[in-house]
């Protein structure tokens, strides 16, 4: 009898591991691996330690897995456990809805510095735009990961092992997320739109834990009108440059891993260029004549895919920090905007500009929508989703 179900459990895991092998995947939800300094690391090293970080998907389905990233970690991490469930209220689960995670066919997996990792295939009934909480139990960690810091999203520290039915209350807290970097669901017939782009895509501006940035609406948006499933993974990082400078590696060298390496995309949004502009002290004309041959790179990579491109133009930032007079600033953005609208090579374009701006003062924001003259508003992110999802819903 034992052996029997021996054998019934072998012939379990194989089937499970070859229809995983056999799924086209496609990804519901992402978040751009940055380095992390001193100042963006946890609140108590994770060694012996549960974290419980939660995300919103955009697409649904029967199964997922997930995928961590170590990437930008020169020290490896060792994992007890991970376990997935129904988010409710703040830190607490439905621990009725928990499912451990396996890695070979087993709880275990080491972060290997430099490296990601995607767990094996997990049944589990995910719904479209729901929040999923992913609970990671910490053996031995060094004092260096990798992480996500524009979370807008609480994560929960608690010392020791957590089981689905252990309370998070009076855990540490903090707004990143740390070594979590995708999770796909099982292709079907979804769209699925990438989007690279700075702290205005990051949700610099939006309410934590509401998930209001701009690609969230879109997606509620798309998801709730559209006749399809949209699949949206935001690949945003606040201070990011397209060229060079600002804050983690610029979209020229992240394009290829945080864009394309995307499973099922079928569609990129590249909304990018306000911090180059703004941080540029030398040549406008220069930074502008650059930026579009980036852009012209990202045409032709992403079309070598068979994947459609659009670009979004350059929102105002007149009052704001980046301004402080400069008309050379404006007459790049100008510059780069006219060439977004104009092009022949993309597929298309978001007119962000257009629909944020004073129009009595178009280098301007509208004021009800700005938060610091830079980036928008929660009202702001509101109707830059609404205006996003509208275009791609009118396209045939």
């Amino acid at each position: 009898m034992k052996l029997k179900s021996l054998a019934f459990i072998v012939a379990l895991f194989c089937a499970s591991t070859n229809f995983a092998q056999q799924t086209e995947w496609v990804g519901t939800w992402a978040a751009a691996p940055e380095f992390t300094g001193p100042s963006d690391n946890p609140p108590e090293q994770l060694s012996n330690h549960s974290l419980r970080q939660i995300v919103q998907v955009s697409v649904g389905g029967d199964c997922l897995r997930l995928k961590l990233s170590n990437e930008f970690s020169y020290q490896g991490a060792q994992v007890n456990s991970i376990f997935i469930a129904d988010a409710l209220d703040s830190c607490n689960i439905d621990p009725k809805t928990a499912k451990y995670l396996t890695f070979d066919g087993g709880r275990e997996v080491n972060l290997v510095p430099g490296e990601c990792v995607i767990s094996d295939l997990c049944k589990y009934k995910l719904r479209p735009l729901q929040r999923l909480a992913i609970t990671i139990n910490f053996n031995e960690t060094g004092g260096q990961v990798t992480s996500h810091r524009g979370s807008r999203t609480t994560s929960y520290l608690i010392n020791g092992e957590a089981k689905p039915k252990t309370s998070f209350a009076g855990s540490k807290h903090t707004d990143h997320w740390f070594y979590i970097s995708a999770i796909d669901v099982p292709k079907k017939e979804q769209e699925c739109i990438a989007i690279i782009g700075n702290s205005i895509t990051d949700g610099r501006g939006s309410t934590t834990n509401m998930q209001n940035r701009w690609p969230d609406i879109m997606s509620r948006v798309l998801n709730t009108q559209g006749k399809k499933e949209y699949a949206v993974l935001n690949l945003g990082i606040g201070g990011n440059c397209v060229l060079n400078g600002g804050l983690s590696e610029p979209a020229v060298d992240r394009f290829e891993r945080d864009i394309l390496g995307q499973s099922g995309c079928t569609k990129v949004i590249v909304f990018e260029g306000i911090n180059d502009i703004g941080g540029n002290n030398g040549s406008s004309e220069q930074v502008a004549r650059n930026m579009i041959w980036a852009y012209q790179s990202f045409i032709k990579k992403a079309h070598n895919e068979g994947l459609k491109i659009y670009f979004a133009t350059i929102t105002p930032f007149g009052k704001s920090f980046y301004d402080k007079g400069n008309l050379f600033k404006e007459a790049a953005r100008q510059t780069i905007n006219n060439w977004i609208r104009t092009n022949k090579e993309a597929d298309g374009f978001i007119d962000f500009d257009e629909a944020v701006r004073d129009k009595n003062h178009p280098n301007q924001l509208r004021e009800e929508w700005q938060e610091d003259w830079l980036h928008p508003n929660a009202k702001g992110y509101e109707a830059m989703g609404e205006y996003a999802a509208q275009y791609f819903l009118k396209l045939r």
